[in-house]
């Protein structure tokens, strides 16, 4: 099965240069660092190193409080973050600055994942979420480089597709050196298709403490905003989900509500503009607003976001926790249609509460605790959610009491980076063990 797996790689590798090109388009990054993907690398380390693999934005981010943790705990390694797309590259620079290694994740091809462990020398490897990468994993076990698969998610959906190639997929999962799963649930649908020495670790994503940097900024948002306006975040929205969001609410009477759109992936800025323009609804762009950090003679009323605007978009990167704590209510995209939904722990981890649609199947879990604390609410459609945006924003007492359910919901939740960081400290030491070198 791994050969046929291979073979079928080597068929498709047109196809992945065209899918390069093709994203290039809206995003030119695509095409920068090309060689890293097929294994080859510029960069070495001297010291041992400490792999992870988050392949994007959101799994970047949720390695925040573990790589804290890892720098204080092994000063000696060397931290190496490796991703799958751009913007999860640049939200590792933005975060890590120079602090840590950052490269690409080679394509799946044997030669490809023996290059990078050739070059790199992990002396542990830890891919977050769900990862799952047949070659990469067989590499990893013939080389006797422990991996660990961390704040492991799987949804029905997803344990369904793997299935489908179970011999395969019970193998990769049987070579992996520990799995710590989100849920009780992902850790029954993980070893049901093969993982062993699964646990439950919890979020990683609440143990991530909102920058101050980011609090100072939305601070200044909500002026720019208007102090006294009603602001209602969209985001992370999907294609298709803006013009649901625009029709409903039209509905809502609230007098000077202020829709701020945030949309999932940065290509897409320019084709919700163009939704807005083609409405004739009168918007302004993130980007195009003076920030008084960098101008320290411009005052906040002269960036203010002027009173007949009616959406704001947020054509901006790594500045949702601002975005989340500038807003009186938060929607979160993806939810609408079903592209499973995305991470809510953000918006509450700054007290701010939480809409979501039908199709949360992504973050089932995370999404039935956050309603059951009172911190989120899941309406079935768009008509409850204007129904709900409507009634939220007219009554201060309700909103208010659902900011402190924001606040107990994630402190209720903490704890998965201390479990994490004792799964990798165990492993760390069996391998300098075996190899006679100091664990720390």
């Amino acid at each position: 099965m791994i050969f046929i797996y291979s073979l079928v790689l080597w068929l498709l590798l047109p196809y992945i240069f065209l899918r390069l090109l093709w994203r290039a388009r809206k995003q030119p990054e695509y095409l920068h660092h090309i060689a890293e993907r097929f294994g080859h690398y510029s960069i070495h380390s001297d010291k041992p190193v400490i792999w992870l693999h988050a392949v994007s934005v959101g799994e970047t981010r949720a390695t925040q409080s573990l790589v804290s943790r890892l720098r204080d705990t092994f000063p000696h390694h060397q931290i190496l973050l490796t991703h799958t797309t751009p913007t999860g590259r640049a939200a590792s620079e933005q975060l890590y600055g120079n602090s840590v290694l950052r490269i690409y994740l080679p394509y799946d091809y044997p030669f490809a994942v023996k290059n990078f462990l050739r070059c790199l020398r992990p002396q542990i490897g830890i891919l977050m979420e769900t990862e799952i990468w047949f070659n990469l994993i067989r590499a990893c076990h013939m080389t006797n480089t422990p991996l660990l698969l961390l704040n492991a998610r799987m949804s029905e959906r997803s344990a369904r597709g793997y299935a489908r190639f179970a011999t395969l997929t019970r193998n990769a999962l049987g070579n992996l050196s520990a799995v710590a799963a989100q849920t009780p649930d992902d850790a029954l649908r993980l070893a049901n298709l093969g993982a062993k020495s699964v646990s439950i670790m919890g979020n990683l994503k609440f143990d991530i403490d909102p920058p101050s940097s980011m609090l100072h900024l939305a601070r200044q948002l909500r002026e720019q905003f208007g102090a006294t306006r009603k602001i209602l975040l969209a985001a992370s929205t999907r294609e298709g989900e803006e013009e649901l969001l625009l029709d409903a609410l039209q509905n809502v009477r609230i007098p000077h509500l202020l829709l701020v759109i945030v949309p999932r992936h940065p290509q897409r800025f320019a084709a919700v503009a163009q939704l807005l323009q083609q409405r004739g609804i009168a918007f302004q762009r993130r980007s195009e607003m003076d920030q008084t950090d960098k101008m320290p003679n411009a005052s906040l009323q002269n960036c203010s976001v002027a009173s007949d605007v009616r959406v704001v978009l947020g054509d901006s990167m790594g500045e949702m926790f601002a975005y989340y704590a500038a807003a009186d209510l938060a929607f979160i995209g993806g939810s609408l249609l079903p592209y499973g939904g995305q991470n809510l722990i953000e918006s509450c981890a700054v007290d701010t509460p939480v809409l979501v649609g039908p199709h949360m199947y992504n973050f089932a879990e995370a999404t039935q605790l956050a309603v059951s604390a009172g911190a989120a609410i899941q309406i079935a459609d768009v008509a409850g959610l204007v129904i709900e945006t409507q009634r939220l924003l007219q009554d201060a007492d309700a909103l208010q009491k659902m900011r402190g359910q924001c606040a107990r919901f994630v402190e209720s939740n903490r704890g998965a980076t201390d479990k994490s960081l004792r799964l990798i400290q165990q492993y760390l030491a069996n391998t300098n063990q075996s190899a006679g070198r100091p664990a720390g």
